[in-house]
């Protein structure tokens, strides 16, 4: 009996060693796949917040109004967008700074104050619309915009001020996945991919007055300031070095592909209803919504407001935290979303208001929404070429970036890309105040 006992023990290990190879392949298939998750972050959630109801108002408008033809712009505006995100990754990984902390250490207190000022503005602003949205998604499905609001505005407080980074950061992640409802709305309206696909090689270029408007207004709407600062920010505040560099890169490219493939999809699901139907007038993304319903079915307009509330929801956290971030980092404030407010009390305070205020215009009975807008793009035509002129300088010192400065060739590309955007953004500037005037 003594010597059974080993005896017993020994043959159980050896079943256990036998039927470990099995267990290996199901294993690595979970660390694939955990490691899969955990890279993305940042660059996906930046992106998908450029994607927010203003972003979906203006490329519905376009698909209502042109068809596919300003399809083609999407690649131009994907690749400028992979470029300006992953300088402003490279600097938080390579600094460990967020990009208001540089330009004021690098260019001094005053620009790093106009920028500061004029984002607070900008995000506020914005912030407003994004609350609009998420009253206006839940409204077509018969909640009244004054009790919605409120309760999303609560629900994105305690996300961003009583959770931690990492859960904050998972939940973000979570809310591009109702994104994935306007590729199964374009589907479903059943387009001309033949057309799509033509639009989207073959550059088709009009000279009126309202396709350059919208022009403009998609590169400027796809490529925002808050999207650079609250990626290197984030970066920062993730802990990501430059051994970790490559798998940021990836990130970040693989969300501003998924980010303006979802713009393409509104495009060609309003183009493929709306324009085909000659309704061109699109005033916001709910009313893009309501038209989908006649011409692609119920189905249609329910995915295109799931879409709509995660996209607002999405903005409406990433804008608040962004402004606190440039606020704290402008004036050296302790900063993160981890942090408690008796442990950051400017960070916690910025987000609290500009949540507040967001919600209170939001669910006032006739705001002026749309003069809002106006002003808000006004703001941010200021904005974005600044911002991004600093983000192209920056990652081009050598003395702060040393061996992860821009290349040549990069710098060269980087600086086209730049150039361009901030030409696009002065013209819409222009246009908005001729406009105004």
């Amino acid at each position: 009996m003594a010597r059974s006992v080993p005896a017993a023990i020994s043959l159980v290990r050896v079943r256990l060693q036998q039927s470990r190879p099995r267990l290996r392949p199901r294993s690595r298939l979970s660390r694939r796949l955990v490691a899969v998750l955990a890279v993305l972050g940042p660059g996906l959630i930046a992106a998908n917040a450029g994607n927010d109801a203003g972003g979906i108002a203006t490329y519905a408008s376009v698909g209502a109004k042109y068809g596919y033809d300003l399809l083609w712009m999407m690649v131009v505006i994907t690749v400028s967008l992979i470029v300006v995100q992953e300088m402003a990754a490279r600097m938080g990984a390579v600094t460990g700074k967020g990009l208001a902390e540089l330009i004021r250490e690098q260019y001094g207190v005053r620009w790093s104050m106009f920028a500061t000022a004029s984002v607070l503005l900008a995000n506020l602003g914005i912030c407003i619309s994004e609350f609009v949205g998420i009253g206006a998604a839940l409204n077509l499905a018969g909640i009244p915009f004054q009790v919605s609001v409120p309760i999303a505005a609560g629900a994105v407080w305690l996300l961003v001020v009583r959770g931690s980074y990492k859960v904050a950061e998972r939940v973000f992640v979570l809310m591009t996945i109702p994104f994935f409802a306007y590729p199964v709305a374009a589907i479903v309206a059943h387009p001309h991919w033949l057309a799509v696909g033509r639009a989207t090689v073959a550059p088709h270029i009009q000279l009126s007055s309202g396709y350059l408007f919208l022009f403009i207004a998609t590169a400027g709407t796809t490529i925002t300031p808050f999207m650079q600062l609250y990626v290197q920010s984030a970066v920062v505040e993730r802990g990501i070095g430059t051994e970790e560099l490559n798998a940021e890169r990836a990130e970040v490219t693989s969300g501003s592909i998924f980010a303006n493939l979802v713009a393409s999809f509104i495009i060609i699901a309003t183009g493929a209803t709306l324009f085909v139907h000659g309704h061109r007038t699109v005033r916001n993304a709910a009313d893009a919504a309501k038209a989908l319903e006649p011409f692609a079915g119920r189905f249609a307009e329910v995915l295109f407001a799931i879409g709509l509330l995660g996209a607002s929801l999405l903005a409406a956290a990433i804008l608040p935290v962004t402004a606190a971030y440039v606020i704290a980092e402008t004036f050296g404030f302790e900063k993160g979303i981890s942090h408690r407010a008796r442990e950051a009390p400017v960070f916690v305070g910025v987000i609290t208001v500009l949540i507040a205020v967001g919600t209170l215009v939001a669910i006032i009975p006739g705001v002026p929404v749309i003069t809002l807008l106006v002003a808000v793009q006004v703001v941010n035509g200021v904005l974005l070429p600044i911002t991004l002129f600093f983000v192209w300088r920056l990652a081009a010192n050598r003395e702060l970036m040393g061996e992860y400065a821009n290349g040549r060739t990069f710098n060269v590309l980087a600086g086209a890309t730049v150039a361009a955007t901030s030409t696009l953004s002065l013209l819409l500037l222009g246009v908005t105040l001729a406009g105004g005037l």
